[in-house]
């Protein structure tokens, strides 16, 4: 659907003076699909577009198509600036479009002016202000729109990208000083040990992100094993085995990728005399 005619349905609906919801309820639709049309991401079916011509008594020609501009008299036009005028001053008018909150699969807020704010556990986030502009967060992207300024902005972002915004290792320090403080579990003599689990951290989402798991700082993670083992339990003997399954992880990774055809390839380099 284009722009035009999601402007033109935008309009329609507040000539009618109906909140989305209120119209996803005469139609059978549900709020967001009505957002959806209005922002021009998706399109009414044929159905649809007959029961909104009903709705809106209008005419399928008319819903879909933007009237011809005809020249009229200037009496005519003075009798419109007049009726313009009226309007404006009826404030009564626009009170009719009450101000709406709902809950139902998020939370759901209608102005009166037309802007609203629609945080759905399933669509994500998105803000239509009565101006024009958008703003809608969710399903791995950012969308901004502002027709004003005429400024638009598609950003896509990943699950690595997220991970990689929050602070871990502020987090991790803050811990660290507490546990200390505290003097819990050997206090500062076992508390830096926390720090270990940075670089599980960042691996984890690498490996994560590109699905290989030889990215996985797998000895660090023994060596934490292994000194929480020797220091809280004293089976620094028999926990030293923990670093003779570095080998094996690596190995079963490696099996795995070469049969998911995964496996690095080396890299042929060159010698050239000079």
């Amino acid at each position: 659907m284009n722009i035009e005619t999601a402007n033109r349905l935008l309009q329609y609906r507040k000539q009618n003076k109906l909140s989305q919801e209120e119209l996803a309820e005469k139609i059978g639709v549900s709020r967001q699909a009505v957002s959806k049309w209005e922002r021009a991401e998706a399109s009414p079916d044929t159905d649809n577009l007959i029961m909104l011509s009903k709705v809106y008594g209008v005419t399928l020609d008319e819903l879909l198509n933007a009237p011809e501009e005809k020249e009229e008299p200037e009496a005519k036009e003075e009798v419109k600036t007049e009726d313009a005028d009226t309007a404006e001053n009826t404030p009564e008018d626009n009170n009719n479009n009450k101000s709406s909150v709902s809950f139902r699969g998020g939370i759901h807020v209608n102005d009166s002016d037309g802007s609203c704010v629609d945080i759905s556990f399933k669509d994500g986030i998105h803000v239509d202000s009565s101006d024009g502009s958008h703003v809608h967060i969710g399903k791995g992207q950012v969308t901004v729109d502002d027709p004003a300024d005429n400024y638009h902005k598609h950003q896509s972002f990943t699950f690595k990208d997220f991970m990689l915004i929050f602070p871990y290792p502020v987090i991790i320090s803050i811990f660290f000083l507490i546990w200390g403080m505290s003097g819990l579990f050997g206090g500062w003599a076992t508390s830096w040990l926390s720090f270990l689990t940075i670089p599980l951290y960042y691996t984890l989402i690498d490996s994560i992100s590109k699905r290989n798991a030889t990215h996985f700082a797998f000895p660090v993670l023994a060596l934490l094993i292994f000194m929480v083992l020797g220091m809280y339990f004293g089976l620094w003997h028999p926990a030293w085995i923990v670093f003779l399954f570095i080998p094996v992880y690596y190995g079963i990774v490696a099996a795995i990728n070469k049969a998911l055809g995964k496996d690095d390839k080396p890299v042929n380099v060159e010698y050239k005399d000079v």
